[in-house]
């Protein structure tokens, strides 16, 4: 969310600024925004259990109007459109000679029957829907919406607990998904320049940028999740064990229905995540790749770290979260 009153010193407010992407943002206005002023960052550390997302997201849109912000990007994400419970791959095949990505337009059936894509679904649309809203002042609110796909890099949790799990069995890790899946990865710190990029032209761009959503994607490798998690986990000494899953996927299903079973009912006693449960058995045997070229026709985006680089500053730092397992 941006003020831009003074055409020469920006206002930012982060929500979500002390999370995984928050902090990425933050630090990516500090470096990169020339025209910065302030940031102002809000965040609630509330459990699942607790937190409201429509309700927060709606609250956010009334501050807009009420304070004469105008300019609003929302963190959405790829699980907004899928992957869907039925496992439908998500790509648009355009030709032979061409690679078949998905994009914004591409028709695809949205099943949400998990809280965090059915949260996250309907606090975009009271975004989008909110785009040319009149805010004090009189001036259009200006919104929209971003999807990344996958996130990883420094301070990400799953890929800390993938670590530490190696390395109670011995530095292996079970393949239990098969290689042929592939999924769309994308760098937190291009995520991060991307909304700082958007932010900076949807004053100039508000007619185009305004109302619109935007997948978020870089140059990292399409591959499944533990194939590109090993690029990580890999050179910090850990090694996946299976060419093909040594489970069979009847029995994943199985073992995600047990935890999920056991999530409700320790609900009143603690908090029980496990990693595998129905929905995230589903996201990671399901295709969902994507293409940026929206974001680069719209607002000129461009990664702003290579995929080596991405690559180097992942392993660097899951290397000193607790040591190499070498």
């Amino acid at each position: 969310m941006a003020d831009s009153a003074q055409a020469q010193k920006l206002v930012y407010l982060v929500t979500g600024g002390c999370g995984f992407l928050g902090e990425h943002v933050v630090r990516m206005l500090l470096q990169r925004e020339p025209r910065l002023h302030e940031i102002r960052v809000f965040d609630l550390h509330l459990g699942p259990w607790l937190e409201d997302l429509k309700t927060g997201t709606q609250n956010v849109i009334e501050a807009c109007v009420q304070t004469g912000t105008q300019f609003l990007v929302y963190t959405s994400s790829m699980e907004v459109v899928g992957p869907n419970t039925k496992g439908h791959p998500f790509y648009s095949i355009k030709s032979f000679l061409s690679l078949p990505r998905g994009n914004e337009d591409t028709p695809y059936e949205a099943i949400h029957k998990h809280p965090y894509p059915r949260s996250k679904a309907l606090a975009e649309r009271l975004v989008l829907e909110a785009n040319g809203r009149k805010v004090r002042g009189g001036l259009p609110l200006v919104t929209c919406a971003l999807r990344p796909t996958g996130i990883y890099g420094e301070g990400h949790q799953i890929m800390r607990d993938f670590y530490r799990q190696g390395l109670r069995l011995g530095g292996r890790l079970f393949r239990a998904v098969s290689a042929s899946v592939e999924h769309g990865r994308v760098y937190v710190g291009n995520v991060a320049w991307m909304h700082v990029l958007v932010a900076r032209e949807m004053e100039q761009r508000a007619a185009l940028i305004g109302g619109q959503v935007y997948f978020c994607y870089d140059a990292s490798p399409y591959k499944s999740y533990e194939d590109f998690n090993m690029e990580f986990l890999g050179p910090c000494g850990l090694r996946l064990v299976g060419t093909r899953p040594l489970l069979p996927y009847w029995l994943l299903v199985l073992l995600a229905a047990l935890n999920a079973l056991l999530q409700w009912l320790l609900r009143p006693l603690l908090l029980y995540a496990p990693l595998l449960n129905p929905y995230t058995l589903a996201v990671a045997n399901t295709t969902f790749t994507v293409s940026t070229d929206k974001a680069q026709r719209h607002f000129g985006y461009e990664p702003l770290f290579s995929w080596e680089d991405s690559r180097t500053r992942t392993i660097l730092w899951v290397k000193a979260t607790e040591g190499s397992a070498q």
